[in-house]
């Protein structure tokens, strides 16, 4: 008989002496544990599994970090000589996340009941894509599926250390920003205010200046609920629009690479996806067209995806890949140059790893650059806005000053 598994539930009631009375009971479902209580004569009115610590991360949702970890496991697993199905159990009980842990059971019993691993995850396309099935269907078909899924973990090991860093470059700007408008929300509501009932006593008409701040202040107490309203509203439709309409994104897509300076960071990002992607498909056995068809879709913005088709279509039809890149006019004349001597050479797998060791650099070294560019800005836009709002309030008591003089 299996024995069925047990948890924590908090409950309130009322007792046999119509006493108000709660606590914990330990039981396999809700049922049981109102059953064990109204055997205990108490009258439940109402019963939940208990919030434990930790639970939070748990429930947690998957995100690719989780299967990066989960393809480096199964990589150094396997080229250890641990078999595929065992490979799983021993990575399913060092899961954390329950949903990431129940993924890994289903793909094990897939593979346990006779499918094929790239069958298997097909079946859940929400956490492995085209690219990831394919290069491990390849691996499937010529007997090195261990080194196939080494270079998966490599290339998503990769892949979100430049994620990372894009997400290094933009999060630390919008941060200071949100902090500065947070602040000068405060001063406007609560300080301004103060100093505007002491001008009241002051009989003179206020600075141009003054009276600004003072008008704005005004403005924001009355109608705060409003702009709070327009703002959250607006975050909300931008959302949805990202989310549903895709002539948005790609819209979106082609502002970000005009926006000076982090418009630089997402060229150099797209071409080390673009190099990195080819680089992995080739040399796993992926014909160059199928791989470039994949290249496309992990370039990561529309007009890299577009021109990539594009070079494509122009192998697709007998030419060499430098000038199907070339004739597309936005690659580099470093990446054309360096994938003809690699295609002359015959090691444009090499050629294009170096161009996407180069491309990630230059993205680490452009973040750094930015988040040092950034810092005196940001200092010099926080002491504008609170400086900005003393002077306004001090203006009228300096005014004053010299009148009195």
């Amino acid at each position: 008989m299996v024995e069925k598994k047990q948890f924590t539930y908090s409950w309130s009631g009322i007792d046999r002496y119509n006493e108000k009375v709660k606590g914990e009971i330990v039981a396999d479902s809700p049922q049981h544990a109102k059953q064990l209580l109204t055997e205990q004569q108490v009258k439940v009115k109402k019963v939940g599994k208990k919030l434990e610590i930790g639970n939070f991360k748990k429930n947690a949702s998957i995100d690719s970090q989780d299967l990066t970890f989960f393809t480096r496991q199964m990589a150094t697993m396997m080229q250890s000589g641990v078999p595929l199905v065992q490979s799983f159990d021993i990575s399913a009980q060092g899961m954390e996340k329950t949903k990431m842990k129940n993924l890994v059971e289903e793909i094990r019993d897939e593979v346990a009941g006779g499918n094929l691993l790239s069958i298997a995850l097909k079946n859940h396309p929400k956490y492995f894509d085209s690219l990831f099935c394919q290069l491990v269907m390849v691996g499937e078909q010529s007997g090195t599926l261990d080194h196939m899924l080494d270079r998966l973990a490599t290339y998503k090991e990769k892949t979100e250390a430049l994620k990372a860093k894009i997400k290094k470059a933009l999060t630390y700007p919008t941060a200071v920003i949100v902090v500065a408008i947070i602040v000068t929300a405060i001063l406007l509501i609560k300080v301004v205010p103060q100093f505007e009932s002491l001008f009241k006593g002051f009989g003179a008409d206020l600075p141009v200046f003054t009276q600004f701040v003072v008008n704005l202040s005004r403005s924001l107490q009355e109608w705060w609920w409003i702009i709070l309203a327009i703002f959250f509203a607006t975050g909300f439709m931008l959302k949805r629009a990202h989310q549903n309409s895709e002539q948005f994104r790609h819209k979106l897509q082609l502002l970000s690479l005009k926006i000076p300076v982090v418009g630089n960071i997402l060229h150099q990002a797209a071409l080390a996806r673009f190099a990195r992607t080819l680089c992995t498909t080739y040399a796993s056995g992926v014909p160059l067209v199928e791989a470039m068809g994949s290249a496309a879709g992990a370039s990561g913005n529309i007009y890299y995806e577009k021109a990539i088709l594009q070079a494509k279509r122009s192998v697709s039809g007998g030419q060499n890949l430098r000038t199907s890149l070339s004739i597309t006019g936005i690659f580099p004349n470093m990446v054309i140059q360096m994938i003809g001597i690699g295609e002359d050479a015959g090691s444009l797998e090499t050629m294009l790893d170096k161009l996407a060791t180069f491309y990630e650099a230059a993205v680490d070294n452009a973040v750094d650059s930015l988040t040092a560019l950034l810092e005196p800005f940001i200092m010099c836009v926080l002491g504008i806005l609170v400086g900005g709002l003393i002077i306004a309030m001090y203006l009228p008591i300096f005014k004053m000053g010299s009148v009195v003089g």
